[in-house]
């Protein structure tokens, strides 16, 4: 997909650049943030205990709504462009996924996990394909968003790989959502970055 040149801020390709800048730095700030205190309260509810309580399960459900949600408001924002179609699927993905949770999570801990390892390497994948297509001049090269997203694939695949195997444990997602959280906190940071370098060149 080609990419428009920023020429000027005062052009309307500028202006349009920098409001989704501006968008996107509050939505991803936001959702690390968020990522961050989500790993905490699981960690505090789940420990290293070998079932689910109600706490921990409600936690579960939580999280793919919180990336719903961010993806929902992603693609209001965002101009058109394959990348739209890209965070729409991602949050029918998440939905379906705290759905899935909430059932799985009923059954045992075994299904949660593989739930949750399936949603991390879809979405995952998702992730990696919108920052790729939102490599550019006006949102930089993305690298956290797709280091980010290139890591949840694998990690997906890894926690179906335990949860099939001898007593798996959701320790791992508290550091999975710290992770996840700390990319996007960096991707926001970049993009501030990124408004501060296109306006020094403008003026």
């Amino acid at each position: 997909m080609s990419t428009p040149t920023v020429t000027s801020a005062s052009t309307p390709t500028g202006q349009a650049g920098a409001e989704e800048r501006s968008s996107l730095l509050k939505l991803y700030l936001i959702r690390g943030i968020l990522a961050v205190a989500w790993a905490l309260a699981f960690a505090g509810v789940q420990g290293d205990h070998q079932d689910l309580g109600a706490a921990a399960i409600a936690l579960l459900v939580v999280y793919p709504l919180i990336d719903a949600v961010s993806s929902f408001i992603d693609y209001r924002a965002t101009p058109d462009g394959s990348e739209r179609q890209v965070t729409a699927f991602n949050g029918a993905l998440s939905t379906l996924a705290a759905i899935a949770l909430c059932l799985a999570g009923a059954g045992s801990l075994e299904a949660a996990f593989h739930v949750f390892g399936v949603w991390a390497l879809v979405s995952g994948g998702a992730q990696v394909i919108v920052g790729w297509r939102r490599r550019g001049p006006e949102l930089g090269k993305q690298w956290p968003t797709l280091i980010s997203g290139g890591l949840s694939f694998l990690v997906g695949i890894t926690y179906n790989i335990q949860a099939a195997g001898d007593n798996p444990t959701l320790e791992v997602l508290s550091v999975y959502a710290t992770g996840g959280g700390v990319w996007f906190i960096l991707q926001a940071l970049l993009l501030g970055w990124k408004s501060r370098q296109l306006r020094t060149r403008t003026a």
